[in-house]
């Protein structure tokens, strides 16, 4: 994804007027179809644009399990769900205003988050008799004539025989050609939202350098669908977007896992260590591995090892060493690292695990997001293996708390475990990046000398009960390292039982130590003392945000804390949940934070549990809200 800058103190100022035209606050666009037919590519470059224009924005890809499904298949369809508009935008949405449906399949699973009245956009040649019988529908129950859509706005587009038509002459191959239809969608609806060609055709240009042919079919493709919005009568009417009013600044439309990359980037930069990021691929973790790779520049070095097992062990020789030694899996693979996170924390060295957690358990829902490896990560390892747990709550997020996982590893000497998840790592949003100045320091000390006297103790602590960190090779500090028991200060093996309760102590200690040195917990939004506190963690935040905000409207009185650090908590957390008569907590899972909090705290939390492979909307969330509200005024 190229980068997009802009300052929205000159954008928000652009309006774009027309008597012909309708004004919308925001707008859900669902593009659906089988996993060859271009819809995360459609679905990135129309968000890409929105961005450029100023608006606000959240997506929400959606990716088949298979490799390469069925063509026409239920199990093939691929979407990507955009939520834009001139307001602030916290989620991709919940029921779509359009949708894009290439083919029969496409229809069937998306027409249930289409909003009653909303618009369809079709190709209907995706709806022919063999694609009605390989996404289950008899021909005599064709949705497009059998009247089951009178009840929406239907645009039926022959768009695969238009393509041809405008490629009739092209030296491609007809498979080629079609792979052109989406831009013919594309330009449609550029047409439709009143957006400029002129960034999709620069971002062909790039892609397709050494193709002209493809090159030159695809951009007359583009042109082709915003010419037929402009001169058919079936088009619909066209709509303008305003940008939303943005705080000024420097922008780019970022995903989680490249804000994630870049979140690594900038710690090793602030730290002045070099990053080496030692990986296995998995989804949906890969593309950390893919865009760290593009950076050598700035003294990354990424490493692709043969399995899991051996990628940790790879960080822990680079932390070793004197580097920030960071690996990313998803919850099988974070399963296989758990006896090298062990000693990780047995030899106090700094370290970064990020969990990119998707549908589970085993191999799950590799495509789906979920967040139900909370419980792995605080209690997942053999013996008492206590580790911080720092979690992002959205794409552009994913770079600050990162960071922040960063900071707490270096300075406190100790594995740390960043938690994303498939919503926030395949997810986009507007990202205003910071400088270098704005970011905190991150203070690394190298021990250089001996610090008793004549001896060197490798586990001798300071004030954060953080050990000293020696690299290899430098004079006099030679010191043991591995997974057996250490003896208090010296390092040496010791299996004397109350050196090693004292030690397991010790290393739980300076882990909830970290409390003092992370903020306090504050509240998004609501009164700081109420009837109902929502609490979330991770990519729950836009829609809990949203049922919030439209709840307050509704006249129900809440408030909202979303939580970043979950092991330690903050300090003022307890106090915080005790100033409010119900906690109720959503989560992608049955109620690990649930658990959790009630076991901490002692109080009776009610849980908001989804585990289906997709997010919260916001109208699940207020729902239960209501229903939880309602309850509450019958037994009054």
């Amino acid at each position: 994804m190229k980068m997009i800058m802009t300052n929205f103190a000159v954008a928000k100022t652009r309006k774009f007027m027309s008597d012909n035209h309708d004004v919308l606050e925001r707008v859900i666009i669902k593009f659906a179809g089988d996993s060859g037919d271009g819809m995360q590519l459609t679905g990135t470059q129309f968000t890409n644009t929105a961005a450029l224009l100023g608006n606000d924005l959240s997506t929400f890809p959606d990716f088949p399990a298979e490799i390469r499904a069925p063509q026409g298949t239920l199990a093939g369809v691929s979407g990507f769900q955009l939520h834009f508009g001139s307001i602030n935008i916290y989620s991709p949405g919940d029921a779509c205003d359009v949708l894009v449906a290439m083919n029969a399949a496409a229809l069937k699973v998306n027409l249930r988050e289409l909003k009653h009245g909303g618009l369809i956009i079709v190709n209907s040649e995706g709806f022919d008799a063999r694609n009605l019988r390989l996404a289950g529908i008899d021909k005599e129950d064709n949705p497009l004539t059998n009247g089951s859509l009178d009840n929406y706005q239907v645009i039926k587009i022959d768009i695969t025989k238009l393509t041809r038509a405008c490629l009739e002459e092209s030296p491609l191959t007809t498979k080629q050609v079609d792979r052109a239809k989406n831009m013919f969608v594309l330009g449609y609806l550029y047409w439709m939202y009143n957006r400029e060609l002129d960034n999709s055709i620069k971002f062909l240009g790039d892609k397709f350098s050494g193709k002209p042919e493809i090159l030159d079919a695809n951009i007359r493709v583009l042109k082709a669908g915003f010419a037929y919005g402009d001169t058919t009568e079936t088009a619909t009417r066209r709509f303008i977007v305003n940008p939303a009013p943005m705080p000024p600044g420097n922008y780019r439309n970022i995903m989680g896992n490249q804000a994630t990359a870049m979140g690594l980037i900038a710690a090793s930069r602030k730290a002045g260590l070099p990053l080496f990021y030692g990986s296995y691929p998995i989804t949906p973790a890969s593309d950390i591995l893919h865009e760290l790779s593009k950076h050598k520049n700035f003294g990354v070095r990424t490493f692709q090892a043969e399995d899991e097992i051996a990628a940790i062990c790879t960080i822990i020789g680079a932390s070793f060493g004197g580097q920030l030694g960071v690996t990313a899996s998803s919850g099988p693979g974070i399963a296989l690292k758990t006896e090298a996170m062990g000693l990780g924390v047995m030899l106090e060295i700094p370290m970064v695990i990020i969990n990119v957690q998707r549908g589970g358990p085993s191999t799950g829902l590799p495509t789906k997001t979920e967040q139900s490896d909370l419980n792995q990560a605080i209690l997942g390892r053999n013996g008492e293996a206590p580790m911080p747990v720092v979690a992002a709550n959205s794409p552009a997020d994913a770079f600050e708390a990162v960071f922040e996982a960063c900071r707490l590893a270096l300075e406190f000497m100790t594995p740390v475990i960043f938690l994303s998840d498939g919503f926030i790592a395949n997810g986009a949003e507007p990202w205003r990046f910071p400088t270098t100045a704005q970011l905190k320091d991150i203070k690394i000390k190298f021990t250089t000398e001996k610090n008793d006297g004549e001896r060197f103790l490798p586990y001798k602590r300071d004030d954060k009960l953080s050990r000293p960190w020696a690299i290899p090779g430098t004079a006099g500090l030679e010191h043991r390292i591995g997974g057996i028991e250490k003896e208090h200060e010296t390092g040496n093996i010791s299996y004397e039982p109350e050196n090693h309760q004292f030690m397991v102590r010790l290393r739980e200690d300076k882990v909830e130590k970290i409390a003092d040195h992370i903020p306090p917990q504050e509240l998004d939004s609501g009164p700081a003392k109420g009837k109902i506190l929502l609490l979330g963690w991770g990519s729950t935040y836009g829609a809990i945000k949203t049922a919030c905000i439209q709840a307050r409207k509704e006249g129900i009185e809440v408030s909202h804390a979303q939580l970043r650090y979950i092991k330690p908590f903050p300090k003022n957390l307890g106090e915080l949940l005790y100033n409010f008569e119900k906690v109720i907590i959503p989560e992608m899972n049955n109620g690990q934070l649930l658990q959790l909090l009630r076991s901490r705290f002692m109080i009776p939390a009610i849980g908001i549990n989804k585990v289906k492979g997709l997010p919260f909307s916001s109208g699940e969330i207020l729902e239960k809200l209501k229903e939880l509200t309602s309850t509450t005024k019958e037994h009054a």
